[in-house]
């Protein structure tokens, strides 16, 4: 027998059954169950996190290599001593206490139950089988069976505060896994604690991907990714580069959770006297409101949104959400692109001798100046609209120019996908809807947790038009010309959305038409854009068009183009190209 081989197999059977754990300690959570079922469970548990001691300790003694001290060690270690602890500790009390009672400590035990699964789970090179699903596939189905799991899990008795369909718990789960933020029900009513950190776990796995925790995991504890993964990773972001695939995956991570604990940090500050609020809740609420604005989602624990008479003028707290949703909705690559060009500059500064830190062309790449200019360009003509249009509308409830021009900026920026609403979205002007319908449609930035075409493929498509109207056969900017398939991409991705769009407000329409037109089409194009921004439309929608918008969400946030990369990229390429023909268009 190979000597490696019940390592193997004990590695297998942990993970099998740390899976059937992490589901049962969620239907433990989510169902009142009888004190000796708990016990069955907790037992259960405990042998779980046995073998996951058992199974590190075996990796040690199995490896050839000297140990050292690093940071797979030191996790190891640490959680070795904790796992030891709670063993010992709930033994103990189940001892002492029989199946007679109650047994304290059972969220550390499920927390342990989870890490253990991730630990085992992560110890395993992960592979793509690309005779049965490319990465195309992969991506959609990971978010598919996210939502559907998300569903079912918002339904147990536990999560809500009432009972509500399986109806309203997909749309949920989908508006959440999609960052979208469109509720059929109210989440702070409807929703206890436990639904409303089911929601938040969803919009923190929908806005980073489930591929990107799966290799962050796998690098941290193997210590490098296969080469497999890091193709899957790059077919999936449309991307050629992988030798700095890694490095990127761990910034978009530190960075997302570096902003959102600054962003708890400083709305926690911003509400530390808001009336009727423990120090618990106002901390859940922080927490919650970083986690949704980063990953541009507009869900919030409070009925009214940040229209709630207690936070609408609260101007701190517009500036800290919207410059939070904005940074998430920028794009990782151009965050990470931007800081690491910011950090040369400082450094440029500092050390104004130092030959290491001299003069780096192309530090802040073509997609960051684009995307930059672009998301500027758009944010100003947002504001000037929107302070142009609301100034005697919207805006006459903030005083002086100062809150006005806070305001306005937020509601400029908020279209970008983010969808919190600190206004009455029925008394916006006609001029200020068809902007927010046009902010809406574009969204965000590539690669970011945002929706819509997206900034570049707007400013593509205006310098190809542009580019069009010189006379010219190339589309030029900064010194480079753009390749020929991005163009393709642009106008592929432009047209799709409309047609999935126009789609959906046929459907809707069709089924009620009794509802207002125009409402129609800025729930359409909200839900495709993944922004959550609604005219009081969503909760009149009947249980098809519920369905109809869950779709649209979904398509919107994998994006139609995707989808069909997934089910029709198996064709050959074609080695060679047939005589060249001009097609009159106008």
């Amino acid at each position: 027998m190979h000597p490696a081989l019940p390592y193997r197999l004990l590695n297998k059977f942990t993970i099998v059954i740390g899976a059937i754990g992490v589901g049962i300690a969620l239907v433990d959570s989510g169902f009142t169950l009888t004190t000796w079922l708990q016990h069955i469970f907790h037992i259960f548990y405990l042998t779980i996190i046995l073998l996951g001691f058992v199974a590190t300790v075996g990796r040690y003694m199995r490896s050839k290599s000297r140990l050292s001290v690093n940071k797979v060690a030191v996790f190891d270690l640490l959680t070795s001593i904790a796992i030891v602890v709670l063993l010992a500790v709930h033994f103990f009390e189940l001892a002492r206490s029989g199946l007679s009672m109650p047994v304290d400590g059972f969220i550390a035990i499920k927390i342990a139950v989870f890490v253990t699964f991730i630990r085992e789970i992560s110890d395993n090179n992960f592979s793509l089988n690309r005779a049965f699903l490319n990465p195309g596939q992969f991506f959609i189905l990971s978010f598919l069976s996210v939502v559907l799991v998300g569903a079912l899990l918002l339904m147990m008795p536990n999560a809500t505060t009432e009972p509500i369909s399986f109806v309203d718990a997909l749309f949920t789960a989908t508006s959440a896994v999609c960052v979208t933020g469109l509720i059929v029900v109210d989440t702070a009513t409807r929703f206890t604690t436990f639904g409303q950190l089911i929601i938040i776990g969803l919009i923190q796995i929908g806005g980073l991907g489930i591929l990107t925790f799966v290799t962050y995991f796998s690098y941290f504890f193997k210590g490098g990714v296969s080469y497999e993964t890091q193709l899957s990773i790059s077919e999936m972001n449309v991307s050629r580069r992988m030798g700095d695939m890694v490095t990127t995956l761990k910034s978009i991570l530190y960075v997302t959770f570096g902003v959102e604990a600054l962003a708890a940090i400083l709305i926690y500050i911003s509400i530390y006297d808001l009336p009727g609020m423990s120090f618990a809740e106002r901390l859940f609420f922080a927490i919650f409101h970083a986690i949704s604005a980063f990953c541009n989602a507009g869900f919030s624990t409070f009925s009214a949104g940040l229209y709630d008479e207690s936070l609408r003028f609260n101007y701190p707290l517009q500036l800290i959400i919207s410059t939070t949703f904005l940074f998430g909705g920028m794009g990782f690559i151009i965050v990470v692109n931007l800081l690491r060009y910011l950090r040369h500059r400082a450094q440029r500064a500092i050390f104004q001798n130092d030959p290491r830190y001299g003069y780096q062309p192309w530090l802040l790449s073509i997609n960051s100046r684009i995307t930059l200019i672009t998301s500027g360009a758009l944010l100003l003509i947002g504001l000037v609209g929107v302070m142009l249009f609301e100034y005697n509308g919207i805006l006459a409830e903030h005083k002086s120019f100062y809150a006005k021009l806070i305001t306005g900026l937020f509601t400029a920026a908020t279209p970008r996908t983010a969808g919190f609403n600190i206004a009455d979205m029925d008394a916006l002007a006609f001029p200020t809807i068809m902007l927010t319908i046009f902010l809406m449609w574009i969204g965000a930035s590539p690669n970011s947790t945002g929706g819509g075409i997206k900034t570049s493929t707007f400013a593509i498509a205006v310098l190809n038009t542009l580019s069009l109207a010189r006379g010219q056969t190339k589309v030029e900017v900064f010194q480079r010309e753009i390749a020929d398939i991005s163009i393709r991409r642009a106008f592929s991705i432009m047209w799709l959305s409309l047609f999935v769009i126009g789609m959906g407000v046929t459907l809707i329409s069709y089924d009620q038409p009794e509802l207002d037109l125009i409402k129609v089409i800025f729930e359409c194009f909200s839900a495709y854009s993944t922004v959550g921004l609604s005219l009081n439309l969503t909760t009149e929608l009947s249980t098809f068009n519920k369905l109809v918008v869950s779709v649209i969400m979904f398509v919107g946030r994998v994006g139609m183009l995707t989808i069909f990369i997934a089910l029709l990229k198996n064709r050959y390429q074609r080695n060679y190209r047939y005589p060249t023909e001009e097609i009159t268009i106008n």
